[in-house]
Order: structure tokens, then sequence, then C-alpha cells
């Protein structure tokens, strides 16, 4: 067996990005970019102003002023300011050629064309004016090739100049699960069957990436059988099994997966739950087997499922980040595997969910975070602070 952290760098040591397209921003959101976003142009390109009131020279304060004309957003004033003049400004509006300070409308008094300043006065030379190029000049890179597109970054490339974006293409992932006793959601199951849940679950964790889902169904525990399925999905970017990973006699995806000439790079995980997992490639698709209790699998799919898909999908950082948290209530030793202990919160801190069985799905759907506890840790109390991995 392996430690989970070198699995999971073998796995994404196994795919690199899929390839890009080019998108309109809308349709870019929530990809990851293929390169760099550079500005086209510089924002703002001229000094503006943050406010309304007069444009003026700071060296005529005290002043009066004389007003000369008026500039807003989008119609600038064509003329200068000279010694003892203003323009009438609004927010958003280019400051006119000669002057460099805007003072605020309530802190002037105005009789026809003649302006007093009747408050407070601009301390600054500058003051309540954005220069030119404070948010960024053109030929900088607004964002970095590997970082997701999220709504304020789509923003920021519209302002750069940019109406489409290079992204990673979508990854597309096969998806099936494996066993005789299986029937699909919905399906009367009877009390020698049971509801495929692993399916619908690993498809709904992926749903938040920009992954496109192939369910192949569930195939029966029969190597002619999966040895069809996984022929259909070595075109995939990702081949996505949930049981018959194990060492049982009905455990045939390892030796199907072998003779379809999948290469196998490791098998079995020293983690808790989740230990029969097992990572290779078939072709040039990725290969992940998890197990097929559904705790134990959908801990394995946010452990090195998700970090896979994200980075296939172009993410240069495609790692969940770790937090620190106190607990709630005390947990027990650990054993010779590293364990992943569900919890939600209570009032800013962690409740342990001290279910152990691998096939339980209520405690796990009221869990936040997973808890990771390294193996051989001592017995913690209440109180103490534990690394955790929030849950989407």
């Amino acid at each position: 067996m392996i430690d989970w952290q070198e699995a999971r760098a073998r796995i994404l040591a196994l795919g690199a990005p899929v390839g890009s397209e080019t998108l309109s921003l809308v349709k870019a959101a929530g990809r990851w970019a293929a390169a760099d976003v550079v500005a086209q142009r510089t924002q703002p390109a001229r000094d503006l102003s943050s406010m309304d009131g007069y444009a003026i020279r700071f060296d005529d304060l005290p002043g009066p002023w004389r007003v000369v004309g008026t500039a807003a957003a989008g119609a600038p004033y064509a003329g200068s300011v000279r010694d003892g003049e203003a323009a009438r400004i609004f927010t958003g509006a280019a400051l006119p050629d000669g002057s460099d300070t805007v003072i605020i409308q309530e802190d002037v008094s105005r009789d026809g064309d003649t302006i007093a300043s009747s408050g407070e006065r601009p301390a600054i030379r500058a003051a309540h004016v954005r220069p030119a190029g404070s948010d960024f000049s053109a030929g900088q890179v607004l964002i970095a090739a590997g970082a997701r597109l999220t709504p304020a970054r789509i923003g920021l490339a519209a302002a750069g100049g940019h109406g489409n974006l290079s992204v990673a293409r979508r990854v597309r992932v096969a998806l099936l699960s494996t066993g005789d006793e299986l029937v699909p959601p919905g399906v009367e199951a009877g009390d020698d069957r049971l509801p495929d849940a692993n399916g619908a679950m690993l498809a709904a964790l992926l749903s938040g990436l920009p992954v496109d889902v192939i369910d192949l169904g569930i195939v029966p525990d029969a190597a002619k059988a999966l040895a069809s399925a996984f022929a259909r999905a070595s075109d995939f970017d990702i081949l996505l099994t949930s049981g018959g990973a194990s060492v049982g006699d009905h455990d045939l995806v390892r030796p199907a997966l072998l003779a379809a000439g999948a290469s196998i790079d490791f098998w079995k995980v020293a983690m808790r739950p989740g230990k029969p997992l097992m990572a290779g490639t078939l072709g040039t698709c990725v290969v992940l087997g998890l197990p097929g209790n559904p705790v134990s699998a959908f801990v394995t799919a946010m452990l090195f499922l998700k970090p896979l898909a994200a980075q296939l999908s172009g993410a240069a950082e495609p790692l969940p980040p770790m937090i620190a948290a106190e607990l709630a209530a005390p947990l027990p030793e650990v054993g010779a595997r590293t364990d992943f202990v569900r919890a939600r919160w209570e009032r800013g801190r962690l409740v342990p969910l001290l279910s152990t069985d691998s096939g339980a799905l209520a405690p796990l759907a009221l869990a936040d975070a997973l808890i990771m506890r390294a193996a051989g840790s001592a017995a913690v109390n209440a109180s103490a602070h534990v690394e955790a991995i929030l849950l989407d």
C-alpha cells in the first residue's frame, strides 16, 4: 500500500490538460484559462473623476474659479482648464487638460459661472481622481494561465479589452458502476438488490466542474461485459469505475483492465475509508477504480477524482485547500492508515460523525468536511485543532 498523498501525486502525474478552445466571455465562465490573459488597453485610459464636483488646478486653491465647461462620463470637455478656471465634472468623466484635482460639489457654492470654496478643501493634488493606469496597464498580465475564470475575472478580462478567451476544453468522463446486485436509481430493488447510489453521486460531485459525464450504466460482474465497457471508454479522458476493485472472486475490474491493455500504476492506498483504490491508464485515458461502498467512493472521489478532473481542465492549483478547525468532540487514536473522518459544522467547530460504516450514506449526507488524521495519530480532546477539507 502507498500513502494517500503519494497516491494523489501519482494520479495527477498520469494526466495533463486536455487541450483548449476559444469561447466568448460568458461561456468561458467557470473554466480555467489556457493562456495568460494580457490587457489590451489601460484602465482607466485617462485620469477620471471619482466624485461629482469641479475639476480645478490644485495650485489655484482656495479659489474662486470661473466655470468654463462640463465633463461627463463618455462626453469629455474638449477645452482645457487654465489659471482660475474650473470645469463642472461628474463621476467617471475624464479630467480636462490642465486640471489635476476635483473639489466635490458639496464643498463649493456657485453663483452663475463662479464657484467658491465653502467647505472642506482638497488636501492633496489629485484628490478625488482615479489616475490613468491605476487599475492596470496595457500589456499587463491580468489573469495567469491555469487560473479559474471566476465572475470577477470575467469582468476583468472584459475591461482589459477581451471578448473571447482561450480555455481548457471540457473533460470527458466515462462513468460505470459494477455489481450484479445493483439496479438503476428509481427501480424497485427488492430485498436482494441495491440501488446504484454511486453513479448519481459521482456525477453530481463533478457537476461543478467543466466536465461531461457519460454514464455507461451498470456493468455486471462478468469479464466479457467489463471488457466491452472498457473498450467503449478508451477514448475518454477519464474512465471512472466504482466497485469490483477489491480482492474477492467477483472483483474483476483489475484483471479486466489488464486484459484490455491498461497499465496499472498502483492498487491499494493506506487510508480509511478507501483502501481498494486503483489508478492507471488505458491508452490516453486515466483510469480511476474507486471502491464500491458509497462512503469510500465519495471520499476517494473528493481526494483524487476532483483534483484530477480540475488538473485535466487546466487548473494550475487543482488541490483543495486544507483548513485548520477546532474540534467540538474528542477523537480516538488512529491506526496504521490515514483516517478521513466525516464531520459537520456546529457553532464554528467541527463535530465528528463517528460512523465507520463505509456503506452508511445518512451520516455522510450530514457532513460538511473531512477531518484528515495521519496514521498513528494519538487521541485528541475537544478543542484540539485538526486539518480538514471542506466538502462542496
